[in-house]
């Protein structure tokens, strides 16, 4: 079933450069959905380096346990996706899949099964028709381009309503090196390490144990930052790949100074990604910034930015434009966190509302009115019992959401 495109899906896309050592396929697998793309290959050069981070869930699938194992041993050759299916919660059939579809990647690009890295996104509990993911890989493989990025975005994706992608440039030694991500996820979004599916390229020499650094604490500060609907996926992976092509000298160590520059590329193309899945939230109609700051420390922030991005009732009254900032202390008073009632303080767009504890005297609505009805919102709270700062970004909740997620499987 296809949806409209969210009304806050950006309006331009930007050119992805091909990044040397990384070639695509798609196909039509024909998993679940008739007339469109559902599988997704990549293809990687030899000597190539990965790192993750996965779901935390504890009913996590097969797909996830296969990366999980082979992402220790920091190698990839082959990574392939698909939409439609989630091979979640298949019991033997679910490691029977992964374990032919590896298999079919090895019997068809000569690499170990160790290289193999395998995702899948869709309903869960529904036995996956591995049989024509092995089918086409054959034929995938003769359509392996560097230029197919985009294409590759767009297979992935389930209740999405556009695709997600991002680039950056940086600079090692002096060297340009490329960076692109992609991912998809719309809804069952409450990252627990990243989102449903993310994947980042580069061509940066770097060594397996540098990548997980860089991945795993750029997870932290861009997709864990981001809800939609409070539910962690059994799917959630992001994996990372450096296929060393590049012409500076090799970086072995996540804490090099050369890497300056590549790090803050890389952390600022991930925040652009997480953003990106918040817009596309399943009947999303605004996007919500939240910013929390003197809290007792920073992780304490982020506990209190999600409990109000995870509250139904603040993401209604973001969907019903209600400046309804008592639900936003509500939210603060449920975290768990340590909370001064009466020292406590929130804007909406800029604009005190609340201060020690009360409502500001005087206070005008009119400004906040105008700025709910905006498609960006941003809140400000202030805790005032130290010095800790989170950002977090979500979605509103609306009708649109249950219908989607209503008809999801009819």
């Amino acid at each position: 079933m296809s949806h409209p495109v969210s009304p806050l899906a950006p309006k331009n896309v930007p050119p992805l450069p091909n990044i040397a050592g990384v070639r695509f396929a798609t196909h039509a697998a024909g998993i679940r959905y008739a007339g469109r793309t559902d599988l997704m290959v990549a293809e990687l050069a030899p000597g190539t380096t990965v790192g993750g981070v996965f779901t935390k869930s504890l009913t996590a699938s097969s797909a996830v346990d296969l990366c999980k194992a082979n992402r220790k041993l920091g190698q990839a050759r082959v990574l392939v996706v698909n939409a439609g299916n989630a091979n979640a919660f298949t019991g033997k059939k679910g490691v029977e899949a992964v374990t032919k579809t590896v298999d079919g990647a090895v019997a068809t690009f000569g690499c170990k099964p160790n290289e193999v890295f395998v995702s899948s996104t869709g309903t869960i509990g529904v036995a996956l028709p591995y049989e024509k993911i092995v089918a086409a890989l054959p034929d995938v493989k003769t359509k392996l381009s560097a230029d197919k990025a985009f294409d590759a975005a767009q297979a992935i994706m389930t209740t999405d309503t556009f695709v997600k992608v991002a680039t950056r440039t940086a600079t090692i030694d002096g060297k340009a090196v490329n960076i692109v991500g992609f991912c998809k996820g719309a809804g069952m979004i409450a990252p627990d390490m990243a989102t449903m599916l993310a994947y980042i390229f580069t061509d940066a020499k770097l060594d397996a144990a540098t990548v997980q650094y860089l991945v795993s604490s750029g997870a932290d500060k861009s997709f864990n930052c981001m809800t939609i609907d409070g539910d962690t996926s059994t799917s959630d992976t992001l994996l990372m790949f450096a296929t060393g092509q590049a012409a500076h000298d090799a970086v072995g160590h996540p804490h090099d100074p050369r890497l300056a520059d590549f790090k803050a590329k890389l952390n600022d193309m991930m925040v652009e990604l997480a953003k990106l899945v918040a817009r596309d939230g399943e009947g999303a109609t605004k996007f919500l910034e939240i910013n929390v700051t003197g809290a007792e420390h920073d992780k304490a922030a982020h506990r209190i930015a999600m409990a109000i991005a995870n509250s139904p009732l603040v993401k209604t009254a973001v969907a019903g434009e209600d400046a309804n900032w008592g639900r936003i202390v509500m939210a603060v008073g449920k975290s768990g966190e340590r909370v001064d009632r009466d020292k406590l303080g929130i804007k909406i767009g800029g604009v005190d509302v609340a201060r020690d504890g009360e409502a500001v005297p005087g206070y005008d609505e009119t400004p906040v009115v105008a700025h709910m009805k905006g498609q960006d919102i941003v809140f400000d709270v202030n805790i005032n019992v130290g010095h800790g700062r989170a950002t977090v970004w979500t979605c509103d909740l609306t009708h649109g959401y249950i219908d989607i997620n209503g008809s999801y499987r009819t």
